[in-house]
């Protein structure tokens, strides 16, 4: 009989403490867990830039004018992510030139012969590939990108404010067949129209874009986006796009750029 309960007491203890230890599968998870966290935080203070997701804007500086961008990026592999872009810019014809009204430099200038004012809204996808990472929290990460998608062209009419001599007033025009000899004649303009006119008179064009950029990431820290993108850009419209009288006009626009960039990454 003591023999007995001595067993039972034995298969007791053992059972509790079985129980009470980690499964070996619980065991392996917890440290898969900690390895990859150390891994991460390895990775970070290397200058590997990790994510899941980043939110980009930028400020951009164009050869044929300027713009705003917002970047969505979702991180595929360690080096590849893909991009989900909008930008809005305003193109700038060359031969734009701002004239002074009535010759008074503090007057309400205007640019001569300039009959639309030429608006771009690009929606692309593309990726962005780390060609090499920083090293360090104080290197810079450098990284090629590409997109490609739609493209569409706003031309919102310009407008000038002159003096009609025929009824003695002032009134606002754009270049019409009507008013074309009013809208070049210097003599009789007072100044533009400025941004509120025109709006209900835009005309919307389709095409396609496409770019490639290098992009140079010097943020201290992988939750905040700080970096210059430098590239080149290409749109083309199903019809000649036009911005200033007697100069050509283009379906094809080529330019370069350069973008300021702020943002985060979780």
């Amino acid at each position: 009989m003591k023999k007995l309960l001595s067993t039972a007491v034995v298969v007791i203890v053992c059972f509790v403490a079985s129980a009470q230890e980690p499964s070996g599968k619980g065991k392996n998870k917890d440290d898969e867990r900690r390895e990859k966290i150390n891994a991460l935080k390895k990775q970070a203070e290397e200058g590997i830039l990790i994510f899941n997701k980043q939110n980009i804007f930028g400020l951009q500086l164009r050869s044929n004018g300027y713009g705003i961008f917002y970047e969505l990026g979702k991180m595929k592999t360690n080096r590849k992510t893909n991009l989900y872009r909008i930008d809005i810019t305003e193109i700038k014809h060359y031969k734009e030139e701002k004239v002074p009204a009535g010759g008074v430099v503090f007057g309400n200038p205007y640019i001569y012969g300039k009959v639309n004012n030429f608006y771009q809204l690009t929606l692309g996808f593309g990726q962005q590939y780390i060609l090499g990472q920083k090293g360090n929290k104080n290197g810079v990460a450098v990284s090629l990108l590409y997109n490609a998608g739609l493209a569409l062209g706003f031309l919102r009419p310009y407008y000038l404010e002159i003096q009609d001599p025929m009824v003695g007033q002032n009134r606002y025009i754009r270049y019409t067949q009507e008013d074309s000899a009013l809208f070049l004649n210097n003599a009789v303009i007072i100044g533009g129209g400025g941004l509120s006119k025109g709006w209900g008179e835009i005309k919307v064009t389709p095409g396609a874009f496409g770019k490639f950029a290098f992009r140079f990431d010097y943020g201290r820290f992988n939750e905040v986006v700080s970096g210059i993108e430098v590239g080149i850009s290409a749109e083309y419209y199903t019809k000649n796009m036009e911005v200033v009288l007697f100069q050509k006009e283009k379906q094809l626009y080529l330019q370069t750029y350069i973008a300021v960039l702020f943002g985060r990454r979780k």
